[in-house]
């Protein structure tokens, strides 16, 4: 049973919605050109939508899909519903064909809502036999669809809004599937609610403004939750970006207060830094006189001029990288949670020095602890307790109470935990012993010229890397130096079973089209593998070298 004492996210809204319906929540751009919404407008069409939708027929319970990038319609959608009581299943506007038609087979969803994609033909292809809502950026082609405005038009505001208790049901949200078929995890109003409420205690408490991008994957429960969300429940403004184009632009106009990354963009930013001044003279001008106002121009010039929070979460990101922000003042607080933690779960925010490299220390609403074997057990308010149509995976997932996540980490003395990996990614090389290649990757990712890392080597003599490299317009014979140094220093902090024999360099990005990475930029370890099987299993090649393929 989840605690009723956390405020849940209807009666949250209906409160914003008596003081203060007038303040500015949510800026969409559409072409360059900026809108506006207040409290007041955006349930307005989040009311007028969801009515539309029970005036066709959908019940509440009954589920409807959300396929979209994100948009304040996105945001609208996911606010009727839930003052409808109609359950919300997002899925990635990346996802395949495939993917799509499982998602919506498996939840009964009843319509989709579709908007901005970068490419419709999945979407297309999926969405025959369902009916369409199409949200104002939809770029797609879909047979019988419904406008949103002309839905705005015909429709009056929900004449009553849905009272749900704690343990109802209020979304399913699968899971991004880096291996197998997604499952649907269901969440109920008092997870959302008490995962939102002690993050916006961690993150943007008080009655100061903030102001935050909402670009990454709403379809993802850490922007949902950390972002969308905690928008509801502090006093925040979000701004939408219409595209990786226009990012920095969009960032700049909105000079956000709080930004929140995943360790590759956080690397991109670095990288977007480091082709301007080489770092070894930058880390002179940083220790100088002027160093702090070298810091401030950086990020300025970065959109951060007014930012004073900063988080990354998703996947592990390397202390080196934490280590080199915080040189120029950008202050990352890692945090970790799951989409079965309801987003954040445990964070080293505030930010604290000590806790850099680690996940700090877990949010009010949860327990942590190991397992016997190393493993993050969580238990708590924000914590799902099952698995959509799937009582054999939810009862594998628990134990006596506690969600096992499958992640392995350790616990300092200060009370805060790192991870060290996930307990199924450990893998045996010939020699029978076996090897875990997230604290590998996060060595050789000191190297601020690698910018995407992987470790493979089940079956093979030693494990081995296959790296994608930043662009900081070195010859080959430099970065051929440069790793071959990286990986003699890596491997003398290894035991020897664990010891690289090579890296490969892959001419290859690793990336959500191509199917690398998950729609949240996890490593897809079993396609990475797959793809590179034929210099995996190469015994011809070793040191540094390239990959063309």
């Amino acid at each position: 049973m989840t605690n009723s004492s956390y405020v849940l996210p209807v009666e949250q809204l209906k409160a914003n919605l008596k003081t203060k319906p007038n303040d500015l929540w949510l800026h969409q751009p559409t072409n360059g050109e900026w809108k506006s919404y207040t409290v007041a407008q955006v349930v307005d069409e989040a009311s007028r939508v969801a009515n539309a939708l029970l005036n066709q027929g959908i019940e509440p319970g009954d589920r409807v899909a959300i396929l979209a990038k994100n948009s304040y319609a996105w945001m609208a959608a996911d606010v009727g519903m839930m003052l409808a009581g109609i359950i919300p299943v997002p899925i990635y506007s990346t996802a395949s064909s495939d993917t799509i038609e499982y998602v919506i087979e498996h939840s009964g969803a009843k319509l989709c809502f579709v908007g901005k994609l970068d490419d419709c033909s999945a979407a297309e292809k999926s969405l025959t036999n369902i009916p369409v809502i199409t949200f104002p950026d939809s770029n797609g082609n879909y047979q019988g669809a419904q406008s949103w405005q002309s839905i705005l038009d015909s429709s009056a505001p929900l004449a009553s809004y849905h009272t749900p208790k704690a343990d109802d049901m209020a979304t399913i949200v699968y899971t991004s599937g880096s291996t197998g078929k997604p499952k649907g995890v269901v969440l109920t109003h008092g997870n959302l609610g008490a995962a939102a409420v002690e993050t916006k205690n961690r993150m943007v408490g008080g009655e100061e403004l903030h102001r935050m991008m909402s670009y990454l994957p709403l379809a993802h429960i850490t922007e949902r939750s950390v972002v969308a969300m905690t928008s509801i429940y502090g006093k925040v403004e979000l701004f939408f970006s219409e595209g990786l184009e226009t990012f920095v632009e969009e960032l700049h106009h909105c000079q956000p207060t709080d930004f929140i990354s995943v360790p590759r963009l956080w690397a991109k930013f670095q990288a977007k830094v480091l082709a301007q001044i080489p770092d070894d003279q930058l880390q002179e001008m940083l220790a100088g006189e002027g160093g702090d106002a070298v810091a401030a121009a950086i990020r300025d010039k970065l959109g951060f001029g007014s930012c004073s929070t900063y988080g990354s979460g998703s996947a592990p990101i390397s202390p080196a990288l934490l280590e080199w922000f915080h040189r120029i003042g950008v202050d990352i607080a890692e945090g970790w949670g799951m989409t079965e933690t309801s987003g954040l779960a445990c964070s080293n925010q505030p930010f604290t020095v000590e806790g850099m490299g680690t996940i700090g220390t877990p949010l009010a609403c949860n327990e942590m602890k190991l397992s016997d074997e190393g493993e993050v057990l969580i238990r708590g308010d924000a914590i799902f307790t099952e698995y959509y149509k799937n009582p054999e995976a939810t009862a594998e997932s628990f134990i006596d109470g506690w969600f096992r996540t499958g992640d392995k980490g350790v616990k300092d003395e200060n009370g805060a935990y790192r991870i060290t990996g996930r307990v199924k990614e450990q893998f045996k090389t010939a020699k029978g012993k076996y090897v875990a290649p997230v604290p590998i990757e996060s060595r050789l990712a000191t190297n601020s010229l690698i910018e995407q890392v992987c470790v493979l080597g089940a079956g093979r003599p030693a494990p081995m890397a296959i790296v994608v490299l930043n662009d900081q317009g070195l010859s080959k014979d430099q970065i051929k130096a440069n790793l071959e140094q990286t990986l003699n220093e890596t491997n003398e902090q290894l035991e020897s079973h664990a010891r690289l024999d090579r890296i490969a360099i892959s001419e290859t990005t690793w990336d959500v089209e191509n199917d690398l990475l998950t729609p949240t930029m996890k490593l897809k370890r079993d396609k990475i593998e797959a793809f590179y099987s034929a210099t995996i299993n190469s015994e011809a090649e070793s040191g540094v070298y390239w990959v063309y393929q």
